[in-house]
């Protein structure tokens, strides 16, 4: 029974080190890079997949990565603004925002859940620093317009969604200066528009500004799917089968856009892809952040998780 117990441990120890072994020349090659993520999903409200996520993110500090922390918080808003009485509607994967939803954006992104995921870092011995898009003109955007295109010779119809912008700058001195200074950078995705006001945008956008601002070595996207999926028939019941992309290029991206396989949320998520790509950035991952660690199966292991996108 004990050489029984003796060959159980050993097992577990070989395991364990045939893990860290496959984590080392990851840890040499991303080391001092920076790796934006961007946090969302079920990842940012079940409490130990909370917890796992400081943690992961606090290691890549500790071992020489320089993480930038891009957050969403659409569910969250969405439960305040039904407890207003508001109903949220969305455009392509956008946020309706007039000034009214526009305040209570700010409130619960910048007040709220920033906060918490700063303390959340900080109280397991991380450094992280909150910041809103207003903050030093870190994030300058313009007001975004949605043409919708009825098929004919027709000009488009313009969609007014309000508050909405679309990144026009980023002032990557502010991100810079804390990652140099041991920091975690906790970005909240409003932006500072034209007028001085601000500005709601998609975190997944804001992501991908500043992955190819960084010119990073990697764009995470945390989401409540496993990767970009394709259809591949159906079963005997006609249910939709489908099954992950594991690897996508620029083009084939793009495409999926293009032509409508791409819906909702989806879509700003692959446009972030294809900016950061297109700006310098080496890859690009759609991930489930639902599963445990998902950021460091992502970056340490041969397999990895989820849609890579490249150029």
């Amino acid at each position: 029974m004990e050489q029984n117990n003796n060959s159980e441990c050993f097992s577990k120890a070989d395991i364990q080190g045939q893990v860290l072994i496959e984590a080392l020349p990851y840890i040499q090659k991303f080391y001092g890079k920076t790796i934006v993520i961007k946090y969302g999903g079920h990842a940012m409200v079940d409490e130990v997949l909370k917890k796992e996520f400081a943690l992961d993110v606090i290691l890549m500090k500790y071992v020489g990565i320089n993480p930038v922390i891009v957050h969403g918080g659409g569910p969250q808003i969405n439960k305040i603004m039904e407890r207003m009485g508001i109903k949220p509607s969305f455009v392509e994967g956008q946020r309706i925002t007039d000034e009214e939803t526009m305040s209570v954006v700010e409130m619960v992104l910048v007040g709220t859940i920033n906060k918490e995921i700063v303390g959340l870092l900080n109280k397991n011995n991380g450094k992280a620093v909150g910041l809103s898009g207003r903050d030093g003109n870190l994030i300058q955007a313009e007001l975004m317009k949605i043409y919708k295109y009825s098929g004919d010779e027709r000009p488009p119809e313009i969609i007014d969604i309000g508050r909405v912008g679309k990144v026009s700058g980023v002032n990557a001195g502010v991100i810079s200066a804390l990652e140099n200074s041991g920091f975690i950078p906790v970005i909240a995705p409003v932006g500072v528009g034209p007028d001085g006001l601000a500005c709601n945008i998609n975190a997944d956008l804001v992501a991908g500004a500043i992955a190819g601002e960084l010119k990073a070595e990697k764009l995470l996207l945390l989401t409540d799917v496993e990767g970009v999926m394709k259809e591949t028939g159906a079963d005997p019941d006609g249910n939709i089968i489908r099954e992950m992309i594991h690897s996508l290029n620029a083009e084939e991206t793009q495409y999926l856009i293009d032509s409508g396989i791409a819906k909702g949320g989806m879509i700003p998520k692959l446009k972030a892809c294809l900016k950061a790509i297109k700006e310098g950035v080496k890859k690009a991952h759609i991930i489930d952040g639902r599963k445990s660690h998902s950021i460091l199966l992502e970056l340490f292991t041969d397999k990895g998780i989820g849609t890579e996108i490249t150029e």
